[in-house]
């Protein structure tokens, strides 16, 4: 992992646990949350705004570094319901985390 460029702030890892407002995959609201990679660092992925999704630790631990498609239908989760709302925070959170340029 240190050969992998990560750039996920604190604020942005706040962000992501507000907008999701639960496990991203199961929707636990009860639980700790941890940062899961979306796209594994074994499959390229980085710990990033783009890439970063809260989850449980339970389907933190059983996704492991499957893919995330693959794997919400494997557990019968909504794939639909996950994908369609990460690209909508993903654009949320990119504009409200965008640099300033001036």
């Amino acid at each position: 992992m240190g050969l992998v460029e990560h750039d996920l702030s604190d604020a942005q890892w706040a962000a992501l646990k507000e907008a999701w407002g639960g496990c991203a995959y199961c929707g636990a609201v009860d639980k700790p949350l941890q940062r899961d990679c979306v796209q594994a660092i074994s499959r390229g992925g980085r710990y990033t705004l783009d890439n970063i999704a809260p989850a449980c630790g339970s389907c933190n631990a059983s996704k492991c570094n499957d893919e995330v498609t693959a794997w919400l239908r494997r557990k019968r989760l909504d794939e639909r319901a996950f994908l369609l709302r990460h690209i909508e925070i993903k654009a949320a959170l990119a504009e409200k985390f965008a640099p300033m340029v001036g």
